[in-house]
């Protein structure tokens, strides 16, 4: 496999900080999706790049090997294992791997371990546990209020998932064996996906808690009434009364966000009325608002 620079898949150079790396994969991730270029491979592989090249960069440890070891940075780890192995038990091979190393030292290496056969040093048939990968999933609020199957697209692979309701912002989900394969017999990697939830237009979420603002008319904060709501639940009727003031709050028990994992436990919905003040009355309105002025002298 060709080597991949993946500092210039990202449009980035090679002291970018975590933050750069995570701003330069959410811009070309949302250009290259492949939900937002149907039928178009060429966007599809661009988008199978920059996540192989997200999953690894923004990862301390793995992009630490890839700066040192290259298109050989997957099997770092196997090559420091092995080297110590030589050295320990003090042989001729052991001593030929210690001190600097050109490109061609690691070349032959790798191709000994996991391209020929076995050379007689006995790392033919050392196993090795496959590349773990990174991946991150943006989902709306109410998406991730239902449990659902979501599919990823990961190095050429689809992927699907299930994602239990009340999943959090920022939550990972370990998904075991669904990495890297692993070497001669070795177990596969795994795979991390981050989701990222933002808040709904309507509704702001804190824990399992949710918040929303609604509405009043001037009238019906004065006269008191009825009104109704929508939120994740459904629709829900609220009994206003009378005087009610600017700025007012009101709990709904357990119509908030599902508790991850618990089934039929859910968070509380706060909501805050905001009065509206009328606009372009009419003289008459006008008048009447003036009577009731007076009367209140």
């Amino acid at each position: 496999m060709s080597f991949i620079d993946y500092y210039e898949v990202l449009g980035i150079g090679k002291n970018a900080t975590d933050d750069d790396i995570k701003k330069a994969y959410r811009k070309l991730a949302r250009q290259y999706h492949p939900d937002l270029n149907p039928d178009n491979k060429e966007a599809k592989s661009k988008f199978q790049k920059i996540n192989e090249a997200n999953e690894v960069l923004s990862d301390p440890e793995k992009r630490k090997k890839y700066d040192q070891y290259g298109e050989h940075w997957q099997h770092g780890e196997a090559y420091e294992q092995a080297n110590r192995a030589r050295k320990n038990s003090g042989n001729e091979a052991g001593q030929g791997f210690s001190g600097s190393y050109s490109e061609s030292d690691f070349s032959d290496f790798f191709a000994s371990m996991f391209g020929n056969e076995a050379t007689g040093r006995g790392t033919a048939h050392v196993k090795f546990r496959g590349q773990d990968y990174q991946s991150e999933l943006e989902i709306p609020l109410t998406e991730a209020f239902k449990s659902h199957q979501k599919t990823l697209h990961i190095h050429g692979k689809n992927v699907r998932i299930s994602i239990p309701a009340g999943i959090e912002n920022g939550q990972v989900i370990k998904l075991k064996g669904y990495g890297g394969k692993g070497v001669n017999g070795g177990p596969d990697g795994d795979l991390y996906v981050t989701f990222h939830i933002p808040n709904h237009s309507n509704f702001k979420r804190l824990a399992n808690d949710l918040y929303t603002t609604v509405n009043l008319d001037l009238y019906t904060a004065i006269l008191g009434g009825e009104i109704t709501i929508d939120t994740l639940h459904g629709k829900v009727k609220l009994k206003i009364h009378p005087g009610i003031s600017n700025g007012s709050k009101t709990r709904l028990k357990g119509k908030g966000f599902p508790v991850y994992k618990k089934e039929a436990e859910f968070g509380d919905l706060y909501v805050t009325y905001h009065i509206q003040m009328p606009q372009n009355l009419t003289d008459k309105q006008r008048e009447l608002f003036r009577e009731l002025q007076n009367l209140s002298k």
